[in-house]
């Protein structure tokens, strides 16, 4: 399945709706991370002060950017290999912090989350998930 303009759009207004929120959405994402895999803690700062709001600028640099996600898909690649040579992130914590996501979404969404929702989120986060791992996987076939 490939992105359309109506899962774009669901991104765009569901980010909208929780944004202002940000910093509660920002705790609730790594405190469901750090509950699905304790070990992946000690990948972060004590102060999680910075981290949050580079998720939060993350975040909304992507969804804000799905409309042109060819031009995109570069910066999403090269974010990759930073948090492989960084941080020793593997193709496994992508599926962590997927779950995670979602589960920070339908939270703050509440009533409004669907299967539409969960739907266009998935197969967004599949796509910029992939588009980092196929970087690694290149960086990693290289060396």
């Amino acid at each position: 399945m490939s992105l359309t303009p109506e899962h774009v759009t669901i991104a765009q207004n569901s980010w909208a709706k929780v944004l202002p929120d940000g910093d509660n959405v920002a705790d609730q994402f790594y405190n469901k991370i750090f509950e699905l895999d304790p070990s992946l803690r000690a990948l972060f700062p004590e102060d999680m002060t910075s981290q949050k709001k580079k998720l939060i600028n993350m975040m909304s640099l992507a969804v804000n950017s799905l409309t042109i996600l060819d031009k995109f898909l570069p910066e999403i690649r090269n974010l990759g290999i930073r948090h492989t040579v960084k941080y020793n992130v593997t193709p496994s914590m992508y599926g962590t912090v997927g779950a995670a996501l979602l589960d920070t979404l339908e939270k703050g969404l509440g009533d409004s989350w669907d299967e539409a929702h969960k739907d266009a989120w998935s197969l967004i986060y599949g796509v910029l998930s992939d588009a980092m791992m196929g970087n690694v996987e290149e960086k990693k076939s290289s060396e």
